[in-house]
């Protein structure tokens, strides 16, 4: 009995910790290009909040953020650019998102866990 509840207990942790929700990271723009007009929302929803002042290329900047959700979409202009996002950006149990961007591939992001 004692062993089941032990296992339920780590189960529980375990989920609990799972869906902790997104939280304090460090945004590093690796385009090689100055952004503006940072923003972000919930991945799959309309609505753009402003983020916070882009870092400069190369650069990274602290964002306090805290939200129940995990995946998010981020936008900035691009200079010379219309806007570039990076869509489903998982931000929970990162301690930095890197955003970058190619001309043939795109946009996408590492992560340091």
């Amino acid at each position: 009995m004692t062993k089941r509840v032990a296992l339920l207990l780590a189960m529980l942790a375990t989920a609990t910790t799972a869906h902790a929700g997104a939280s304090n990271f460090t945004l590093v723009n690796a385009t090689g290009t100055p952004l503006a007009d940072l923003s972000i929302r919930r991945a799959g929803t309309e609505e753009w909040k402003p983020l916070a002042p882009a870092p400069a290329p190369g650069a990274g900047a602290p964002i306090k953020f805290d939200n129940p959700d995990c995946a998010f979409d981020i936008r900035a202009k691009v200079a010379g650019k219309d806007a570039v996002t990076w869509a489903g950006v998982n931000l929970c149990d990162v301690k930095s998102v890197v955003l970058k961007r190619d001309e043939a591939a795109g946009a996408w992001v590492d992560y340091d866990q």
